[in-house]
Parts: structure tokens; sequence; C-alpha cells
């Protein structure tokens, strides 16, 4: 599949560590890359101009909830998400396909018409079809765009994960057939088949003979534990081309995110510094802290001296500590905002243990460190 305005190049390797960069009309993207969840066109609680200061160049978007609110009429009127929400640079959607599993009691899988839901907001039926979600991607005017999948929920049934893969291979079909020839976007498969490397074999062969720009590893991060994951990680990402990136769908932690970089992943979302954010959980060089704890009720230090953004270096845990225990906004935002930059630098640092030699010594030092 050719795309002239979408390219992905392998600058350097570090075992099976990989050091790239992809290009996209709205800008460039170092990998590995961590993409900050927006799934209504706000990573929540944060400024879009402060997203853009933690060194952020990507972000993720739904095409479920965008299509419900506030709809592709108002977004074609800003031409797309970016002049709608003031982002300039990359965007990924999600094509849907999570909230099949995540709203399952809502909905409905169709194999020829796709997923019907009721909608979590009225009720009203909503038909989400590969087709649907390739148009409402494109009015979303996404940089990188997801084939609608079924995700199944974590199962040791094959019957229930080698169906998802028919299902998520035939919807594969027909959304590249939707996107048709666009050489301004990028379109990418996801994989499925549990933890079972025979399953996700069949579905990666399948996906490549149909051939995207990209490919996802969807269906992990549903349950399974760590060393599971790490697990089919090791066993098939090696399956999935050279020359394209590589997504793991919905990851996750810092020891999550260190490891699956080990076994080749370019490209992860997840929103959990924004969750965590909310409810006083911090990342940090040091540890994950929680400053709900009372112990840092008199802790004069910041979480990190060299955050300059909104003053963050200025900001105690001392402070933290007291606009959580008195239920002020401003303590979901500032953390939030903190563990954002956490993770952007965290993977420019990763970037750079790839580039030096160096990633196995820093992979050793932090793989049990955020657990």
């Amino acid at each position: 599949m050719q795309n002239k305005d979408f390219s992905f190049e392998l600058l350097a390797r570090s075992n099976k560590a990989r050091l790239g960069k992809i290009s996209t009309p709205h800008g460039k993207i170092d990998t590995p890359a961590f993409m900050p969840v927006g799934t209504q066109g706000t990573v929540k609680g944060i400024f879009t101009d402060d997203i853009k200061k933690t060194g952020t160049q990507i972000i993720l978007g739904n095409t479920y909830h965008l299509l419900l609110r506030p709809g592709i009429d108002i977004l074609n009127k800003f031409n797309g998400l970016h002049k709608f929400m003031n982002w300039n640079k990359p965007i990924l959607t999600d094509s849907g396909g999570y909230q099949i599993m995540s709203l399952s009691k809502m909905n409905v899988i169709d194999k020829d018409l796709g997923a019907i839901f009721r909608s979590h907001l009225d009720g009203k039926k909503i038909i989400l079809s590969p087709e649907k979600s390739i148009q409402v991607q494109k009015c979303i005017n996404s940089d990188i765009i997801m084939v609608l999948d079924e995700c199944p929920k974590l199962t040791n049934d094959k019957k229930i994960l080698s169906d998802a893969i028919n299902i998520s291979t035939t919807w594969a079909e027909r959304s590249k057939i939707e996107f048709g020839k666009d050489s301004t976007k990028a379109l990418f498969g996801i994989t499925q088949g549990g933890l079972y490397k025979d399953l996700r074999t069949e579905s990666i062969e399948r996906l490549l003979e149909i051939g995207f720009d990209g490919y996802a590893m969807g269906g992990l991060a549903v349950g399974e534990s760590q060393v599971d994951m790490f697990k089919i990680l090791s066993e098939t990402v090696n399956l999935l081309p050279e020359n394209k990136p590589r997504y793991l769908m919905g990851v996750g932690t810092p020891s999550d995110i260190l490891g699956a970089v080990n076994y080749g992943i370019d490209m992860f979302d997840c929103v959990l510094p924004t969750r965590s954010g909310r409810t006083g959980l911090a990342f940090t060089w040091n540890g994950k802290i929680n400053l709900k704890n009372s112990k840092y009720q008199n802790d004069h230090s910041s979480l990190d001296p060299a955050c300059e953004i909104r003053e963050l270096n200025n900001y105690s845990k001392s402070y933290l500590n007291h606009l959580i225990k008195t239920n002020e906004m401003l303590a979901s935002m500032l953390i939030s905002l903190h563990n954002i930059y956490f993770y952007q630098q965290f993977m420019c640092e990763i970037r750079k243990s790839i580039s030096s030699g160096t990633f196995t010594a820093f992979y050793k030092k932090y793989t049990d460190f955020f657990n």
C-alpha cells in the first residue's frame, strides 16, 4: 500500500527496540511514541497549548464518541478536529472497535451491518459499519485511520477469538475499499487472536494480504497479565513488516511501554496519565507517588524541578496534597499535566537510549520500577 504523504523511516535499532520517524501532512512523529488520549476532542483537564509544550507530537481521538458529539455536521464546518480543538499536529483515531467491547451491553454485532449501538447518551440507534467508521474518521480529518474491528473481551475460548478474526478481517477489507486511494492519510490494520500464537499468526497473515500503512496489536490490555501480554508480543511482533509502524493499542504503564518497546513496538496510547492524575497519582523518575498520602502534607519539593510548563516546578507536593484533600479541580489538572510531561520525557529517554545503543541498560534499570 503506497502513500506519498505518509511514511515511516526506521532509523536505528537496539536489539529488537526500534527508533523511527513517521511523517504525516500535519507533522512528524518520533517513535517510539506515546499518544495522549483525547477521546472527545480534549485530553482531559489540559489546555491544548500545554499538551504541545510537553513534547506530545500526536494525540488520539475516538470515532464513536465524536460521531455522537459534536457530530459530523459540526466537524465538517471546521474541516475536521484539528481546527475545532486548536491542535495543529497529527491525530490518530480509534475506529470505535474498542467501544464494541466496552459498551457491549449497548450493542450487537452484525457481520454484514457492523456494530448496532444504542447510544449511551439517549438510546438512539446507531449503526457503525466499517464504511461508516472510515467516513467519520475522514470527517474528523485523522492523519492515521484505524479499520473497524471486533475486540473481544479477555477469553480462552478459541472459537470466540477465531470468529472475531473472521469478522475483523472482513471489516478490514471493507475498510480499505472505503478508504480508497487517499494520499493524505494512512490506514492501519488491527490484529486479533488473544493470547494464542497460532491465531495471532493467522490474523497477521490475512491482514498482510490486504496491505496497510501500519499494523496494530488489538485485543490486548483487556485484563491479561503483563507476563502474558509480553509473551504473545515476543512470539508475534516479528511477524509484522519491518518497514511499517507497529502500534500496541491501549497500553499502558511505563513498564508496559518499556517491555513492549523491547519487543519492537513503536506506538502507544493510554488514558492512564490523566486518569491517574484525577485520582492524585503521579508518575515520576522516583516511581509512582500517591499525593493523597498524608506524608506529603509537609513536603516542600515539587514533582519535577525541571518541568516549567505552567510553572509546575513551583508547586509543592504539600500544595498538591492540599488541593486533593479540598477537592479542588486544579489538583487533577496539575497532576495530569505533570503525568503527560513525564510520559513524554520517558519516551524521549527511550529514544535516546535506542539511538546510543544503550537501551538494554535503560530497560534493565527501569523495567520493574513502575510496577
